[in-house]
């Protein structure tokens, strides 16, 4: 296969595509998602054969198994991706929307309006979702998109895409509004980042390493995180039922997704008494606690803490853990050793709760509450299409309003300038 061909084509298929994406009516955009929605609950044995077929390639290729975990899709997971599609149904349509709409004195009305960014492109790794969830909020918001996945799931993309472009022709619209790319050679990613001609923006989800190298080698921008480092802080005040029940929460429930905690904060005062019964709850689920010096005064089976440490997202049974001073503590060291993806702070005190929520720099920051949450689904988004830790255009779980942009729109009329 000539690659750089293939994907010029696929390029120009997108850009097409967008240009009918950006007219097309929002009950027709609604009738592709639920055509969708249907034929994924309709072919899931189909689904689930496809991924066990990717299973099977991976476990004898000696994935990892935080991997493993996200490439897995259970029988919940795939009602999940219907629902997911439904909620983004039934959400209002961003395009189009007119806001701040005022008159000048020169009597014309300046506003702006919501519009597609044009071209996506997706590049991500072992979750076959993501080809569902990015469709979905892609169609949703005019947009068209590229899907690159990882080769680990790719029966499991195929599958999906074929659902997907059912479902769009069902609704009249284009194929090319959302393409699975077929070949698994990494050329293909090399393409899709420098077709500036074509896409308009690139999503990476996956490792680290992936990101980084989107983001040192495209040409076109980028809405990106780099990795987890997700803190959750027990303050003095805290509600001991509600801490241990967070943090059981926040680690163990899934270990190798991005909103999972990877650092813990105790505060100093309630160490003695809070951190042993954190400790065993972690051991119990097999977490591996790595601590500082009065961490490992208080849990004997923790092992030393490096400086490294508590910069890590660990995707495993492992945490940081480190006893702090207090809030101000607390705030100092999230900021300094965070990736700003998310952080929580467990309190009955509401004062230090908004200081936390104001102080913290972080796309999501939260009180009382698992770090499990931060997830466009769990936010009412219907679906991500990523999480981003960059400050501009985008920040949190992307959903519809970040695939957009807008521009100013000016009624007038027959004012001219003096």
């Amino acid at each position: 296969m000539d690659i750089k061909h293939y994907m010029q084509q696929i390029g120009q298929d997108a850009r097409a595509a967008s240009r009918l994406m950006a007219k097309a009516d929002t009950n027709t955009k609604n009738r592709a998602l639920l055509s969708i929605a249907a034929a994924i609950r309709r072919d899931r044995e189909k689904l689930l054969a496809a991924n066990r077929q990717d299973l099977e390639a991976a476990k004898a290729a000696g994935m990892e198994a935080a991997l493993l975990d996200r490439l897995t899709l259970s029988e919940k997971a795939i009602a999940t991706m219907a629902e997911g599609l439904e909620q983004i149904a039934a959400l209002p349509d961003p395009i189009g929307e007119i806001t701040d709409l005022k008159y000048r004195p020169s009597g014309i009305q300046v506003g702006r309006m919501r519009v597609p960014l044009g071209v996506i492109g997706i590049i991500y790794e072992a979750r076959p979702n993501v080809t569902v969830d990015a469709a979905g909020l892609c169609i949703k918001s005019g947009n068209a998109c590229i899907l690159r996945g990882g080769s680990e799931a790719i029966h499991c993309n195929r599958a999906l895409a074929a659902l997907v472009h059912e479902g769009l022709e069902s609704a009249g619209l284009p194929k090319g509004a959302a393409q699975v790319v077929e070949t698994t050679d990494r050329a293909a990613v090399g393409a899709l980042i420098t077709m500036k001609e074509y896409v308009d923006v690139i999503v990476p989800r996956g490792g680290k390493g992936l990101i980084e190298r989107i983001s040192n080698e495209a040409r076109i921008p980028v809405i990106k995180h780099l990795d987890g480092n997700c803190h959750v802080y027990i303050d003095d005040e805290a509600d001991e039922a509600k801490a241990l029940k967070i943090l059981e929460n926040a680690k163990t429930q899934r270990l190798g997704t991005c909103n999972t905690a990877e650092s813990l904060l105790v505060a100093r005062a309630i160490a003695a008494d809070m951190l042993p019964k954190l400790a065993a709850m972690l051991t119990a689920h097999g977490v591996e606690i790595r601590g500082c010096a009065e961490t490992l005064k208080w849990v004997p089976q923790a092992k030393a803490a490096t400086e490294e440490d508590y910069y890590t997202e660990y995707l495993a049974a492992i945490i940081s853990c480190k006893v702090v001073d207090g809030l101000d503590e607390a705030i100092a060291h999230i900021n300094h050793y965070s990736s700003h993806h998310t952080d929580a702070i467990v309190t009955e005190n509401y004062t230090k709760a908004r200081r936390f929520l104001r102080e913290v720099d972080s796309s999501s920051v939260m009180v009382n509450a698992s770090t499990r949450f931060a997830d466009g689904f769990e936010y009412g988004l219907g679906a991500e299409i990523g999480i981003s830790t960059d400050k501009l255009h985008a920040r949190g779980p992307v959903g519809l309003e970040g695939l957009t942009s807008v521009k100013y729109v000016v009624l007038g009329d027959g004012q001219v300038r003096t």
